[in-house]
């Protein structure tokens, strides 16, 4: 890191405007341009062989991204993978011509990869063969080195001294072909990342958090998949309002029909049926097409035969038995709501409020996101269920079992016992 990334990085952990003075202009912030210009896409096989062949080759850490089209298809699989490895250059992949990415993935086996919040592209990666043995991430390498703002285009900007282009993070990347100016985009969000990880290690080491970070980088890497949620349905915006049963029923009847069709029409589901209209038909349990017309979401464009399946829906879910209909909510593991403590059980209240006192005050002293040091969650279980006999021991096997990292263990644990010994 050089002596003006390194002020940046402090004035970003120390200051909360960063403004100049008035009488002096602040200093063009240069645009990014790609080093070897655009590459090309990547589509066919003899052109990913070539690919593996010059990223095996190359040496050092590999910076991957994935593009997906959020909001356009249904799921999230990857529409583009950039890469970017010294000795390789930048390679843009299309992982619609080339579906099986294993042969790459074995590639760079053993190599550490650099992802920018990796837990997002991870899930998509391994769908196309793509899982990293070692990585960093430069998202919450931020997090832990205290910067306020850790989006890609801020980090560079604030460590590395350069703009990203922006204006195109949200848009349909399963559009073929994909244009250039969204190219160049998608080139740059690897350009920088091997000189923003080297950068961010040399600033966590200064703060003596390089450990902590090494630590949190290995649990993403050896993390398994994510289970499939349970009754999704349930996650319907506007859920909320839904309150008998019968209702529930009309929900997951047709959030279920809208999910058959996304997935064979391979759209957002959003773009078949938003969530407000479904849960306007919950409430309103229109008797026919007619009346499912007049709600919210079924409005006169809607084909009549469209209007038909989702009535045919609402129906079937009417034409349910008692003992078939949704029950009105999942059992919870876990503690209940923080704000019912005080009364169920006013000793656990008192020890997280404790705790969270505790835990905060530590998090602003070493400039991290208090979430970051300790979750939430397992603040809430140890306290509303702490070991029966409250030891250095018992706190941090506790810890242990939520999946505290040991770093977190050895930064919270005396917090915690002292919550729970003042508060017994």
């Amino acid at each position: 890191m050089t002596d003006a990334q390194e002020t940046a990085a402090d004035t970003s952990l120390r200051t909360t405007g960063g403004a100049p003075p008035d009488d002096v202009a602040p200093a063009p912030i240069p645009l990014l341009e790609p080093r070897e210009g655009i590459p090309p896409v990547v589509a066919s096989d003899d052109a990913l062989a070539g690919v593996i062949a010059a990223f095996a080759a190359g040496s050092g850490p590999v910076a991957v991204d994935a593009e997906r089209a959020s909001g356009y298809r249904y799921g999230q699989r990857a529409y583009l993978v950039q890469l970017r490895r010294d000795g390789a250059g930048s390679a843009l992949v299309d992982p619609v011509g080339c579906p099986d990415l294993s042969g790459l993935g074995e590639a760079l086996h053993g190599t550490e990869w650099i992802l920018h919040a990796a837990t997002q592209d991870l899930p998509c990666l391994r769908e196309i063969g793509m899982t990293p043995t070692g990585l960093f991430d430069t998202e919450l390498a931020g997090r832990l080195a205290g910067f306020p703002r850790v989006g890609l285009g801020a980090m560079v900007e604030n460590v590395l001294g350069y703009s990203l282009e922006k204006g195109h993070s949200a848009v349909d990347w399963s559009t073929r072909p994909l244009p250039e100016p969204w190219l160049r985009y998608a080139a740059l969000d690897v350009e920088l990342l091997i000189d923003l990880r080297n950068a961010l290690e040399d600033e966590l080491d200064r703060q003596n958090k390089l450990e902590w970070a090494q630590e949190e980088f290995a649990a993403i890497a050896s993390a398994p998949p994510a289970p499939p949620r349970q009754d999704p349905w349930r996650r319907t915006s506007g859920m909320h309002k839904v309150r008998r049963r019968r209702q529930m029923a009309v929900v997951r009847e047709l959030w279920n029909t809208r999910d058959q069709i996304a997935r064979r029409r391979d759209v957002s589901p959003g773009k078949v049926l938003g969530d407000g209209a479904i849960i306007e038909a919950a409430l309103a349990l229109p008797a026919n097409t007619q009346a499912l017309t007049a709600l919210p979401g079924f409005g006169p464009r809607m084909g009549r035969r469209q209007l038909e399946q989702w009535q045919a829906a609402v129906d079937r879910a009417k034409a349910l038995p008692d003992t078939e209909l949704p029950q009105p909510g999942q059992a919870v593991a876990g503690p209940p709501p923080p704000r019912a403590w005080a009364d169920k059980d006013p000793a656990a209240a008192a020890r997280l409020s404790a705790a969270r006192a505790a835990v905060s005050a530590l998090a602003e002293r070493l400039h991290l996101p208090q979430e970051n040091l300790m979750t939430p969650d397992t603040v809430r279980r140890i306290c509303w269920e702490p070991p029966k006999n409250p030891t250095p021991e018992t706190v941090e096997s506790a810890l242990a079992g939520y999946g505290a990292r040991h770093w977190q263990i050895e930064q919270v644990a005396p917090l915690l016992l002292r919550a729970l010994s003042q508060t017994a």
